[in-house]
């Protein structure tokens, strides 16, 4: 269950009521970042990527995945960030076995893009698992001719999104300058695409706030889940032409619209 805490905005002293948002471990168990309720909140003044996510180790298989830090939005304007305890650190590739792929998180096998946070210049496809490959979850789940890594964190669901776009013909790839309200962004010439690793549904308006970004820097936008969306943001989706893509845990893109179904097809 979700843990929810009382904090107070280091800026206005209000106090509100945060509740930690779950993410989807590889074995199917939600994963909450434990929170520190005896640690003060501290503000987001500038952000360096390194310090964006920290390590929680699922509950049930002990897997340490990376998410993104707690923090919201106070209505004064500040960007307050919420304290954990006990990040914990990844256990040695011997001690702990990947779930649902039998790799190490230090494998070969799955390209990380996070090496350079202002540069995504996706790995090549000869460079991820084939179909075939032990480290899919599953060769019957792919899709003809698009490489993809297995997702075990948030990073993953950046990478795979990232191999997509890079198919679509988007070389220039890179971690968006302006934040999404949720989720991840990525930019390209002409293009610009949410990631969202939550467990949360996609809402209508995570749909809406893509759009408006997208038409204020003149770009075509993509939206790119692991939990699904909800029935009026599919339905938003489809009167704005928005793009929707699931991400399944082979890391491949599963086009649930249909604008992401006539952008698949051009795919080359």
């Amino acid at each position: 269950m979700p843990e929810s805490v009382s904090v107070r905005c280091p800026a206005c002293r209000s106090e509100h009521r945060y509740t930690a948002p779950s993410y989807p471990c590889t074995c199917g168990a939600p994963v909450v970042p434990p929170l520190d309720p005896d640690a003060a909140p501290t503000p987001v003044v500038h952000r360096a990527w390194q310090e964006e996510w920290v390590t929680v180790r699922c509950g049930r298989c002990g897997w340490p995945g990376e998410w993104p830090r707690p923090e919201f939005g106070c209505p004064c304007g500040t960007m307050p960030r919420i304290p954990v305890t006990g990040p914990g650190t990844p256990p040695a590739p011997d001690e702990s076995p990947s779930p649902a792929s039998g790799t190490t998180p230090d494998s070969d096998t799955t390209p990380d893009l996070y090496g350079t946070p202002d540069s995504y210049s996706a790995p090549a496809p000869d460079g991820t698992p084939a179909p075939e490959s032990p480290t899919a979850a599953g060769p019957a789940s792919r899709r003809s001719g698009i490489p993809s890594v297995p997702i075990r964190t948030a990073r993953d669901a950046v990478t795979a999104t990232a191999l997509y776009l890079r198919l679509l013909g988007h070389d220039d790839i890179r971690r968006a300058h302006r934040r999404p309200p949720s989720g991840i962004g990525l930019a390209g010439r002409g293009v610009l695409a949410q990631v969202d690793p939550s467990a949360r549904p996609v809402t209508s308006r995570d749909v809406e706030c893509l759009w408006l970004m997208s038409m204020s820097e003149s770009a075509q936008c993509l939206y790119f889940t692991l939990a699904g969306y909800a029935p009026d943001a599919r339905e938003r989706a489809d009167r704005l032409g928005v793009p929707l893509f699931l991400l399944d845990l082979t890391g491949t893109p599963q086009p649930v619209n249909a604008p992401a179904e006539a952008l698949d097809a051009t795919r080359s």
